[in-house]
Formats: structure tokens, C-alpha cells, sequence
């Protein structure tokens, strides 16, 4: 039945005879009507727990047999016993046995007969009992599985996307791992949902992009969209590793036994110099968006620094041109589940997505507000689409001020100059404090007070014209809200949440696995200024994003740097500002020398998604009278840790 299509089923039927028997496809709640809501009707104690391993085709391990993925099932009893079949929730992970999932780092238990008993999270405590079976997959190398991880590439890929062919019929699956005995999916109706924070959530998109029958959603949660822009930006580094060591931290030990092969093509063909290689293609989900099937609800911190921004962009803006069915939730945190920032909501949210997408109920939960986007902590906003009708892109251009060092942000072209040092001891932070203040690290331009909100919604892209002092030269420029406000502190270590003490339930508990779940609470902190947008560049990519080269010290180079998603409102009294810099510290790493870069500002330029464009970003800058700086610091959160972060 065709997804726009699926409502048809719950019309009023013309005989008895035909009632009773659309009836026996629902669950008992929806007997009597047409259902909008799915009720813990079924037994979780009792629900079937067991074990599949789906033959992926592949094999990835070279030990001459293909690999076998395990995959983990709870799902309700009482629907198999009535001849009725349900859909499928899917979580498939690396973590399940080497890292855990959540904020309390769960792990898949198991009994004597190997059958799951914990399975980490609230996702099968709370919809076996409303009539979905709950599948979590071992990625090929990890945990039970067979193979080789290669870190989103096709075997991460075909580790679930062979699950949802098995649950569609088009796949073998095994009672062992090594076994003859086969297993069927007899109990499902095939529709299947995919869901999963950060690499799990990863494997989502790159499943969606595969335009598999049968995956009828996705919901990944701060998950990568191209991995290439999890390592690098432009060809500048992100981290001082590379994709070998993150297979190597999940890998079970089987695994790192076999793929010795495998983790050295993760070194060859990933270097470190940023340039883009084959292996970074197949890795690009974003340039399959046109073969995605699923809807998409999609969930990100807008202060990820582990999975940056850039990621949700370029997915959004390639489903939306494509026609993807989408919704999305935007926060303050960083690489935050919504379970911990909006627990309630989100349970309530996303029981009405799996309803309506793999159950097919009316619940308008389709005809809500596109977005969910979070102003300050705790408080919301909803926007009708995403980003909103009216929002235009607008040139804003940087411009001497009134005081040497401190330029100005406006519309007209200008002229003139603004050189920096890079100094990699400094971070945006420290940046955006000394905004005010003529400082040898930086270029820095802002607006004056302004008159009125403006809001900037969507990417945004920074052309500078820069002439270097070296052969080597990286670039960052952010956006600056400028003014006193109260934010979530995305920079402590828990990226904007506190986590209490008191738990709260969210389904149905077993001896074995728990539905109840620690609270959290917003972690805040009132700052001077806030840095909303941020994009890093190799200045040696100027000719070709893939692939950088030595520069020629004096020559001037255009560069567009490409800013991460956002969406901020920057009030009325506050100012707008523009920092170019050099090395972005523990957000990028350095080059290899320490260059002086000379931009020309009448080349240099900010292209920024405004909600009323240009008209309205002259309407709140009109009159504004020019900011005389105080040299006072303005206080932002703290320098972001330097950590070896993990999707």
C-alpha cells in the first residue's frame, strides 16, 4: 500500500463480514474505530525475546564465508498468536556491547539461551507493549556480528540495510551464526522505522539513502549526513585522527583479529592532508538524497561540536529538494538525545511519528508545525515550515570602523583592509570576548545595536578574499549574537543538560531491563555573547574543496567557507557580528605554519539566511547608532573541551 495512500484502510466498510476482518488487523483499541493512538495493550514480560543473524552478502572479515549481522528482537506475543503482524523499530549500533548507549552507557544483557534481556534504552520498554516489535542490530564487527566495521561505508550500510530486506522478504537469516537453519520474518508487516543517535542515527541516513523498500521513516538523532565533514572541513582537520581509530574502538575482538585490511584502507585512503578520496564518496549520503523512500524526523543540537551542524543542513536541504516528507526538532544543546533534553514531549512526539508512519493513524501529528526550535532553555517555538516562508539570503559586508581593529557589518560594499595572526592558542571564545577590542588573532565587524529582532534561519557561507604570509593557512569565521542572554552552557561537559539523581518510567520493566531512566535538567549560563554559526576552510582549497595545495605567500586567494545550520533570533539591542580568524582551537587543528593573513574587504563577504531578508535586516540596523566600545570582555560560555569525541 502506497504511504500516501495509507488511510484509506480505516474507511467505513460497506459489510460486517469486511469490518470483522480489518478489524483483526488492528490492535484491540482500534477495534471500534478508526485508531489515533497505539495502547500498551500487550504484555512486555512476556514478549518474544530472540536472535537472527541476516547474511549481508558481503565479506568483510576475507575468512571466505559472508557475513552474518546479529539482530536482536523483543516484540509482542499476542498479535503472532492472533495471526496478525506488526511493524519494526530499528536501532542499529556499534555500541551495544563495547560503549553503551544513553547517559547511563546501557549494554545489551543476555540470558543462557543468548536471547536479549536488556536492551539499552526506553524504545522497546515502551512500543512492544503498543504493538511494535523492537530490533536492535549489531553492526558488521561489532558485539556478535561477523565482518568489518569501515565506519559508515557499505558494510555499515548493508549491516541494517540487510535487516530491512529480511524483514521484507528479500534476505536469509540464520538461527546461529554459523548454523544451516533458517529464519523467517513472518511476524512483521515489513513497514520498518529507523531511529538512533549519532553513528546510529548515521547509519539511518546512509540506510534511507539506499531508497530501501520497506523502511517507511527515519529518525536520526545528531547524525552525520557526510563523513567526510565528521574529519574535515574544507580540508582543514577537525581531529587529529582519522577514521581507523574509530573502527578500532568499537571493533570486537574477532573483528580486530580479521581486519587488519581493512583499518589500513581506513588509513591510505583517509589522509590526513583533507583531500577528498573515494572513500570519502562512498560515505556521502547527501548526494543520494534523491533515492530516499522514508520520511524524516530529524533531531539536532544547534551547538553540536561533536557532529556539527553542517551535517543537518546539507541533509535537510537536499531531502526538501527532493520532496522528503520531513519534520524537525532544533535545540540549544550539543550532542544531546532529545530523551534528555525534552523527555516528555519527545516520548509523546515520537509515539505519534511512529503511529502515523508505520501504523498509519490520522493523528495530524503530519499537520503540526514543521519545526520545534528551543530560544532559551525549556522554551520552545514552533515555525509552520523550515526554514521559514520569507527567509532570504542577504550579502552583508565588512567594513573599517569607527576605532582601528574594530570593522564594521552592513550592507554596502567598502574598501580597505583587516589583517590577523593566527594564534592556535585561541578559540572563537576568546574571540567573541575581546569583539570590542583591536586584538592581533582576529578580524572582527558588527552591526549596531538593533532596532528590532532579526533572525537568521538555515546556512549561511562567508567568501573572503585573503593574502597569506605562508604557505600553509587555515581559516575560521563565525557569526556573533552580541548582547546579554541566558543559554544553555553547550560547553560543560554535559553540552547543556544536568543529570539528577530521580529516575522517571517510560514503559514497561522486566527484572532484567528497566524502563525507568535518570531525570535531567537544563544547565544554563548567562553570557555576554552567544557564537550562533561557524565554518572552518584549508585557504589551500580555494580552487578545489577536494583537494588542497601549498599557497604562495603574498598572493590574495577567494575562498568560500561554508557556515553550519542555525537557527537564532538576535534581539533588538543586541548586535550582529562577524569574526574572521585563523585556527579555531580544539575545534579545528593548526596548520603547519603560523601565517598573517591580510583580507580584502571589498572581497570579502557573508552570505546569511534572514527571515525577511535584506529589507529586514536594513529595518533593524536603521538608525542604529554606532557601538562605542568600552574594551570590556564579553563573557561567553567556556572554551568547548578537547576531546577524542565519538558519533
Amino acid at each position: 500500500m502506497s504511504t500516501r495512500m495509507r488511510f484509506t484502510i480505516w474507511r467505513p466498510l460497506a459489510t460486517a463480514a469486511i469490518t470483522l476482518l480489518v478489524a483483526a488487523f488492528l490492535t484491540p483499541a482500534a477495534a471500534h474505530g478508526a485508531p489515533r493512538e497505539s495502547r500498551p495493550v500487550y504484555s512486555y514480560e512476556n514478549a518474544v525475546r530472540e536472535a537472527v543473524w541476516v547474511d549481508t552478502g558481503l565479506d568483510g572479515d576475507s575468512d571466505g564465508r559472508t557475513d552474518r549481522v546479529a539482530v536482536d528482537i523483543v516484540r509482542p506475543r499476542e498479535p503472532a498468536a492472533q495471526g496478525r503482524k506488526v511493524p519494526v523499530i530499528m536501532d542499529a549500533s556499534p555500541y551495544y556491547s563495547c560503549c553503551g548507549r544513553g547517559n547511563e552507557s546501557q549494554r545489551k544483557t543476555y540470558d543462557a539461551a543468548g536471547n536479549v534481556v536488556r536492551m539499552p534504552l526506553f524504545y522497546d520498554n515502551y512500543f512492544v507493549p503498543r504493538g511494535y516489535a523492537f530490533v536492535g542490530v549489531d553492526l558488521a564487527g561489532t558485539n556478535r556480528s561477523d565482518g568489518c566495521v569501515d565506519v559508515g561505508g557499505r558494510s555499515d550500510i548493508q549491516s541494517a540495510k540487510a535487516v530491512v530486506d529480511w524483514l521484507n522478504g528479500r534476505a536469509r537469516a540464520y538461527t546461529t551464526r554459523t548454523g544451516t537453519t533458517t529464519a523467517e520474518a513472518g511476524w512483521t508487516n515489513g513497514r520498518t522505522g529507523m531511529i538512533g543517535k549519532s553513528w546510529d542515527g548515521t547509519i539511518a541516513n546512509g540506510v534511507a539513502a539506499t531508497g530501501v523498500k520497506g523502511l517507511k521513516t527515519i529518525v536520526p538523532i545528531a547524525a552525520i549526513s557526510s563523513w567526510y565533514d565528521y574529519y574535515f572541513a574544507q580540508g582543514a582537520p577537525l581531529y587529529d585522527s582519522g577514521p581507523d581509530w574509530l573502527s578500532d574502538y568499537v571493533d570486537s575482538p574477532e573483528a580486530r583479529a580479521k581486519c587488519a585490511a581493512v583499518q589500513q584502507k581506513l588509513v591510505d585512503e583517509a589522509p590526513r592532508t583533507g583531500d577528498l578520496t573515494s572513500l570519502w564518496t562512498e560515505r556521502d549520503y547527501v548526494q543520494d538524497a534523491r533515492k530516499v523512500r522514508a520520511s524524516v524526523f530529524l533531531i539536532h543540537g544547534l551547538q553540536d561540536l561533536n557532529v556539527r551542524t553542517k551535517h543537518l543542513g546539507q541533509w535537510w536541504d537536499a531531502l526538501a529538494k527532493n520532496g522528503v516528507e520531513r519534520k524537525i526538532w532544533l535545540s540549544q544543546t550539543g550532542h544531546v538525545d532529545p530523551f534528555d533534553f525534552r523527555r516528555a514531549d519527545w516520548v509523546d512526539t515520537l509515539h505519534r511519528w511512529f503511529d502515523h508512519e508505520l501504523l498509519g493513524y490520522d493523528n495530524g501529528v503530519d499537520r503540526e508545525p514543521m519545526a520545534d526550535i528551543e530560544r532559551h532553555p525549556d522554551q520552545w517555538v514552533t515555525s509552520a515550515v523550515w526554514p521559514p516562508h520569507g527567509t532570504r539570503t542577504v550579502t552583508l559586508r565588512p567594513s573599517t570602523g569607527v576605532q582601528p581593529g574594530v570593522g564594521a557589518l552592513g550592507l554596502r560594499k567598502s574598501t580597505g583592509t583587516a589583517a590577523f595572526t593566527d594564534d592556535p592558542r585561541l578559540s572563537e571564545t576568546e574571540w567573541a570576548a575581546q569583539l570590542d577590542t583591536p586584538t592581533p588573532d582576529k578580524a572582527g565587524f558588527v552591526t549596531g545595536p538593533l532596532s528590532r529582532d532579526l533572525r537568521l534561519s538555515g546556512s549561511s557561507q562567508v567568501t573572503v578574499t585573503a593574502t597569506p604570509t605562508t604557505a600553509t593557512a587555515h581559516l575560521t569565521a563565525v557569526l556573533v549574537d552580541v548582547g546579554p542572554d541566558t543559554i544553555r552552557d553547550y560547553a560543560a561537559s554535559g553540552e547543556g543538560i544536568s543529570t539528577l539523581t530521580d529516575r522517571t518510567c517510560w514503559g514497561a520493566s522486566t527484572t532484567g531491563d528497566s524502563a525507568c531512566f535518570r531525570e535531567t535538567a537544563a544547565k544554563a549560563a548567562d553570557v555576554g555573547q552567544t557564537v550562533v554559526s561557524r565554518g572552518w576552510a584549508d585557504l589551500g582549497t580555494y580552487a578545489d574543496p577536494g583537494k588542497g595545495v601549498p599557497l604562495t605567500p603574498g598572493r590574495a586567494y577567494t575562498l568560500a567557507l561554508d557556515l553550519a545550520a542555525t537557527d537564532h533570533v538576535v534581539p533588538a539591542g543586541h548586535r550582529l557580528a562577524l569574526i574572521v580568524a585563523g585556527t579555531d582551537r580544539d575545534l579545528i587543528d593548526p596548520p603547519a605554519d603560523t601565517p598573517t593573513l591580510t583580507l580584502d574587504l571589498s572581497r570579502t563577504s557573508a552570505r546569511v539566511p534572514l527571515v525577511g531578508g535584506a529589507d529586514a535586516f536594513a529595518r533593524a540596523t536603521s538608525g542604529a547608532a554606532a557601538a562605542t566600545p568600552d574594551g570590556r570582555s564579553l563573557d561567553g560560555v567556556g572554551t568547548p573541551r578537547h576531546t577524542y569525541r565519538i558519533p
